[in-house]
């Protein structure tokens, strides 16, 4: 009786053991290193082929998103910022910053097909599914490209009065973005190309990220003053504003958890929990790493994806720190 009551002790020891090891919600489950150099803005998931892109430098790198393989690499992309996912046109595209042009390339291997002539400085870009077209929001020209990827031309530009951000469809036909020198949210429809609305951002500076829920017509932006602010995308009636981290370039909405998360510069990841359509609340705060500025969220795994390297320590406070040469990576959090 004894030895088998020390035998039980020792198991549940054991058990208690194991399951206190293992990390509760949403933590880091793995780090894939980029083996190039360069700077790093958007990244984009191609759920339909199972890949991970970066923009990183002057280039696109492609990984396996379930094991971080490198699975090829999109050249000459120079000052590129963003990825397109065209998945019911076979089609990617890149927004080449310092070129003006997007680089359109084939999904399955990576071959590229065509360049297209947009406006200046093109940054954030998106393919909406109820037009069934492309577009491209160009910071410098302040304006929108829209691209037909049936011909890969540009279909009409619509001048923004302002610096867009990052953009997001309602899937109705109309199209949001942030303005980031003037500090509002810009609506514009994708049957007539014209802007609609302009939402006025009370308490919130130079907005950068911006992601919707479709089911309440919710969207969230982050701001440069560490806010996240969250409209009713029907009205621009704001319904909440919470405290994020400071650096926010990012954030993602999960529609199956109800939950968005702020990407911060700081290196940190502010997760916010919508109750109803008019709650919101803080859930939790997780680390990342100081430099992981954007995001990308697999809606199949529920895990997101946040680029960072390392940086040298400065002794001037208001330099910019310099990137440790080859120490690139992609940060991947789940549960």
């Amino acid at each position: 009786m004894k030895k088998k009551f020390l035998s039980t002790a020792l198991l549940l020891g054991i058990i208690i053991s194991a399951s206190a090891q293992q990390k509760p919600g949403m933590h880091l489950l793995a780090t894939h290193k980029i083996k190039s150099d360069g700077g790093w803005d958007y990244l984009t998931i191609d759920h339909a082929n199972n890949n991970l892109y970066v923009s990183h430098g002057n280039q696109v790198n492609i990984l396996n998103k379930t094991n971080g393989d490198s699975v090829g690499v999109i050249p000459n992309t120079p000052g590129v910022h963003g990825i397109v996912i065209a998945t019911p046109f076979g089609k990617g595209y890149t927004t080449n910053g310092r070129a003006g042009t997007c680089t359109v390339f084939d999904l399955k291997n990576f071959k590229i097909t065509a360049t297209v002539k947009v406006g200046q400085n093109p940054d954030a870009a998106f393919y909406d599914d109820f037009s069934k077209k492309v577009i491209v929001f160009n910071g410098k020209s302040s304006d929108a490209s829209i691209i037909d990827p049936t011909t890969d031309k540009v279909l009409s530009i619509i001048p923004l009065g302002g610096k867009p951000e990052a953009g997001v469809s309602d899937g109705k036909g109309r199209i949001y973005v942030n303005i980031e020198d003037t500090g509002e949210i810009v609506c514009f429809d994708m049957n007539a190309y014209k802007v609609l609305s302009r939402y006025k951002l009370k308490g919130g500076e130079e907005p950068s990220g911006l992601a919707i829920d479709l089911n309440t017509s919710r969207l969230f932006t982050v701001c440069a003053n560490k806010v996240m602010i969250i409209l009713d995308a029907k009205t621009g009636k704001q319904v909440a504003a919470l405290p994020i981290g400071d650096g926010a370039d990012g954030v993602v909405f999960d529609p199956v958890i109800k939950t968005a998360y702020s990407s911060n510069g700081d290196g940190t990841i502010t997760v916010v929990k919508e109750v109803s359509a008019d709650k919101f609340v803080i859930q939790e705060t997780l680390r990342s790493e100081p430099g992981a500025r954007t995001i990308a969220l697999d809606l199949h795994t529920h895990h997101i994806f946040l680029p960072t390297a390392t940086f040298e320590k400065s002794i001037v406070a208001a330099q910019r720190p310099k990137r440790v040469l080859g120490t690139f990576r992609i940060l991947e959090f789940g549960r």
